[in-house]
Formats: C-alpha cells, sequence, structure tokens
C-alpha cells in the first residue's frame, strides 16, 4: 500500500473537531505539500535544464496521468499556449479514459497497459519529445506503460510522483519525489499529493519556458494580448521594458504585432522586417536581440 493510502492516527475523529481546527489542520496539509515539494530541488533543476535541451531540438512535452494527477497534467499543458505563446500542439495531455475523464471519472482506465503507448505512437513519439507521467502512487498502470514506451524511442521521460517507494522513481530518467506521506483523509490524493504535483508542474513548465527565452526581466514577452486586459498589460509591458510613452509603445505593438517584436523595435529604433529579422538570428530570445 503506498503512503498516500494510509489512516494517520492523527486525524482520527476528524469529523467531529471543531470547525476551526479541523479547517488549520486542512490549512497544515497544503503547506506540507509545499515543503515536500521543495525537497525535489536538485532534481528538478536538472529535469528544467534536460527538457530545454530536447524542446531546443523543436520537441513536446507530453503528459501522462489518471484521475487528479491527469487533470493537473491536463491543466499545465493547457495554460502554456495562452502565458507563452507555446504551441498548443507541442503541449499534449493524455488522460487516462480519454478527454472526457477530465470532467467525469472512467473508472479503471488507470489500469490499461495500452492506451497511453497507442495513444504516444499516434502522436509519433521522438526522441526530441518529453514524457511527463504524474502519479501519486507512481504505480498507475497507464502512466507506467506510457513511460516504458516513451524510453524505447529514445524520448525524455520524467515522472512526478508522493512515494519515494514508487515503481517510476526507478523507471523515469529524472523522478521528482515529492513524499507528501498519508493524507488527511486516506487515499484522497487531490489534498498534499495534488497540491505537490501542481507545485512541481508549475515550477517545472516555467522553468523550462525561461530557459527557452519565453521570459524577459521577469516578464511574459511571450503573451498573447487576446482581451482588453492582456492588451493594456502588453502595453504597460513594452512602455516598461524600453521607457518609452505609453503611446508610443501602443503604436509599436499594433505595428509589430508581438511584445518582442514592439521591444525590439524602440529599443534599437528598427522597422519590424528589421526587428524581426533579429529575433529570428536568435532563436527569438529577446536579451541576445537587444545586445549590440
Amino acid at each position: 500500500m503506498s503512503s498516500t493510502e494510509e489512516a494517520p492516527a492523527r486525524f482520527a475523529g476528524i469529523e467531529t473537531w471543531p470547525t476551526r481546527d479541523l479547517a488549520a489542520a486542512l490549512l497544515e496539509t497544503q503547506l506540507a505539500a509545499v515543503a515536500a515539494a521543495a525537497g525535489t530541488l536538485p532534481m528538478l533543476a536538472r529535469a528544467i535544464d534536460a527538457c530545454a535541451l530536447r524542446l531546443e531540438r523543436g520537441g513536446r512535452l507530453i503528459y501522462l496521468g489518471a484521475g487528479t494527477s491527469g487533470r493537473l497534467a491536463v491543466l499545465d499543458a493547457a495554460e502554456l499556449p495562452p502565458t507563452f505563446d507555446w504551441p498548443s500542439d507541442r503541449a499534449v495531455a493524455l488522460m487516462a479514459g480519454g478527454p472526457g475523464a477530465l470532467l467525469k471519472a472512467v473508472e479503471g482506465a488507470e489500469d490499461s497497459l495500452t492506451e497511453a503507448p497507442a495513444a504516444l505512437a499516434a502522436l509519433g513519439l521522438s526522441e526530441a519529445d518529453v514524457v511527463i507521467g504524474v502519479a501519486a502512487s507512481g504505480r498507475t498502470p497507464f502512466v507506467r506503460a506510457g513511460l516504458r514506451a516513451a524510453r524505447e524511442v529514445g524520448a525524455l521521460t520524467l515522472a512526478i510522483i508522493n512515494a519515494p517507494e514508487a515503481p517510476l522513481a526507478r523507471e523515469a530518467e529524472i523522478a521528482l519525489v515529492a513524499d507528501t506521506g498519508a493524507e488527511i483523509i486516506a487515499g484522497s490524493t487531490r489534498m498534499k499529493a495534488g497540491t505537490a504535483q501542481k507545485v512541481l508542474l508549475n515550477c517545472l513548465s516555467t522553468g523550462v519556458m525561461i530557459r527557452l527565452g519565453y521570459v524577459h526581466r521577469g516578464r511574459m514577452v511571450e503573451m498573447r494580448p487576446t482581451n482588453a486586459k492582456l492588451k493594456a498589460r502588453a502595453v504597460a509591458m513594452v512602455a516598461d521594458l524600453t521607457d518609452a510613452p505609453v503611446e508610443a509603445a501602443e503604436a509599436a505593438l499594433a505595428e509589430g504585432g508581438t511584445i518582442k517584436v514592439a521591444v525590439v523595435m524602440l529599443s534599437l529604433g528598427l522597422s519590424r522586417d528589421a526587428a524581426e529579422a533579429r529575433l529570428a538570428a536568435t532563436g527569438g530570445k529577446l536579451a541576445a536581440a537587444l545586445q549590440g
């Protein structure tokens, strides 16, 4: 039995506790989850660099998960395109039971040994890709089978798990093990385990995007200004990064089309075409494009 499925004696009878004590205990477990995620620091740093190397070759981030873990993986994949303008076809989440399992549990789907390998094959998995398996117990057959298939083709395999003794800790090339231990409600891994997984997914994908040049001076310079709020944020970002008046930033953004092009145009006094060429020559990395 995984440690996440144990029933801690400390919380026996918690349903009889005063509500304030109950709430305090629930919050305490969430803080413990973050502390457990922090314990993965060396492996997290290694994972960020390893992922960035594969993605620079044109690879994809492909997530595998079931239940809560799968839903958290889907969320991470879904947020990369609007946050960083990362191509949606390069952030793919495969959930046990298919897309419908995102909203309604598909019982038994996590036990499949064929679904994940078949889905990866359909994607044309290659050694440039990164496959991230997310599983609290680290034993989920769907995830294990998918990671094994990924290793066979030479893709980078990562595991985000919550049990040190889990098979996935040994089977993945890099394992991020947030040892969250027993849950306040035995087996309810949407609690501590899920929180730690969300923390690690956030940190991993954001760290990778930073390494790839999608962030400049702490700003989301690849952000898509798709609504009024984001358009205002984009204009403010261009003005702040170039010390230009808001009106000039707005005009440059309208002409350049993207935050990075507008910043290069205003900073170096270039036309849109020249700014785009400069960015292309540096692989889209704004800091390099602004040098010299």
